[in-house]
């Protein structure tokens, strides 16, 4: 029996998903627990596994779409299945098409009185994204009144679009009028259907404007090419964008740095190498070290594992630590949780697997959410210090440093030491300056006995 196969809410702040691309076409059999299309939410793209067997009927929703949650986007059934009733018992916002739905939406009257789409600015439901697209196209909130289809009838992001589409749809049918003077000129010259095209609807085109046209496509001609290539800011490299304005701009970050001595880390790692690998088949790293050691000093300083929700700072008492993955297309933060209760080798175990998830873009949105502190580490860029930007909401991210040997005065007497730079960067709101550097100093006090943390 055929199915419809809705948008799915792959985290509990999504509101909609942008389809990137089906990977199984129409009349293909899929079956269930087959990776069927690529999203992309407000935090990642992932893929969407098929839920039952069958044939995928019919895609609903093209890719470059963007859906609300638990609205259809395609139907799975059997080979010649017949589901037009199915589409048709399902209502017009719920059933069509993102296009459909673009070219089927009401656009208010041009002579409807204020007082018929006049909406109170405190009840107008509206999502953040959505509201600051219809400020950017100049879209009145009032408007979009009644056309949300979000859930509870909040307007989206995809609602405004669809206002955008239809209004451009009425503007195009309304061509350009020329004047008979400029019609007989952009004739002579050619350029009768360039000038249509780029003429605003139901202007009044004159010989002036013509020959304008036919002078700015002439010097056009004369400019030289342009010696560089145009990159869109959207998907990944967009969120990552909105994320780090948000943070930078509401959070007051305050940066700390300090040396810390890694030499008895490096001997720790050595001689616990080959006893790891033996009995978890991982390598120990640096970065599983320094992820236990930060839990260990949260322990002491929770005002550190800590999130800004609203008016209220949350202390955790989990310490899910977040481990910033450098991909391709942007930066990607999997949740190491409860790190408080694994071993160092449970640690680097579970850590590995996260991480090629992320890489390979199998994760899933529990690996990457849930992160009260996050460790970003640069040291393998040859990265000395810098300043980390905050995960908005959290309290603190720890930026590393590369390990380099430096002369060290230990005892009188200069000795070299593998040394590294480690950068905390906090929100003022949450903590202040000295226990922020209380944690560090911990820290650093951890990583240069790290043998406590077999303990």
């Amino acid at each position: 029996m055929a199915q419809l196969i809705v948008m799915p809410q792959l985290g509990n702040t999504m509101e909609e998903g942008t389809i990137l691309r089906w990977l199984k076409a129409e009349g293909e059999e899929v079956r269930k627990g087959e990776p069927l299309l690529e999203v992309e939410t407000d935090k990642a793209s992932m893929e969407v596994e098929a839920e039952a067997d069958g044939v995928l009927l019919k895609i609903l929703a093209p890719p470059n779409t963007t859906v609300p949650i638990r609205q259809p986007i395609a139907v799975v059934g059997a080979l010649g299945e017949d589901f037009a009733a199915l589409l048709s018992s399902e209502p017009q916002q719920n059933g069509a098409s993102a296009a459909e739905a673009a070219a089927k939406a009401p656009v208010a009257s041009a002579t409807e009185s204020p007082a018929s789409v006049v909406a109170e600015s405190g009840s107008l439901r509206i999502s953040p994204r959505a509201r600051r697209l219809a400020e950017e196209e100049g879209v009145p909130l009032a408007a979009l009144e009644g056309r949300g289809t979000g859930p509870e009838g909040r307007i989206i992001e995809r609602d405004v679009r669809a206002y955008l589409a239809a209004e451009t749809q009425v503007s195009a049918a309304r061509p350009p009028r020329f004047t008979p003077l400029a019609a007989r000129l952009a004739d002579d010259l050619g350029v009768a259907t360039e000038v249509a095209a780029t003429a605003p609807s139901g202007a009044r085109v004159r010989s002036d404007d013509v020959r304008r046209h036919v002078e700015t496509a002439q010097t056009a001609r004369q400019e030289p090419q342009q010696d560089f290539t145009e990159l869109p800011l959207a998907g990944m490299r967009r969120r990552i964008a909105e994320n780090m304005v948000r943070s930078a701009f509401s959070a007051p970050h305050v940066t700390l740095v300090t040396e810390v001595d890694m030499s008895a880390c490096s001997e720790l790692r050595s001689r616990l190498l080959p006893e790891v690998e033996r009995i978890y088949g991982v390598r120990l790293s640096f970065t599983d070290i320094l992820v236990k050691a930060v839990a260990r000093a949260l322990e002491e300083h929770p005002r550190l594992n800590a999130t800004l929700e609203g008016e209220v700072i949350r202390l955790h008492k989990s310490k899910n630590i977040g481990v910033a993955v450098a991909l391709e297309e942007g930066l990607v933060v999997p949740v190491l949780k409860q790190v408080e209760r694994l071993t160092l080798g449970q640690v680097a175990a579970q850590l590995k697997p996260l991480i090629e998830r992320v890489r390979s873009g199998k994760f899933s949105p529990d690996d990457v959410s849930g992160g009260t502190f996050t460790i970003t580490n640069l040291g393998p860029f040859r990265i000395d210090s810098f300043n980390p930007i905050l995960v908005p909401g959290q309290a603190a991210i720890l930026g590393v440093g590369r390990i380099q040997e430096k002369p060290v005065v230990r005892n009188g007497a200069i000795e070299v030491r593998a040394c590294m730079n480690l950068c905390l960067s906090f929100d003022h709101r949450q903590v202040d300056g000295a226990p922020a550097a209380l944690f560090l100093q911990r820290l650093c006090e951890i990583l240069e006995s790290p043998y406590s943390l077999l303990i």
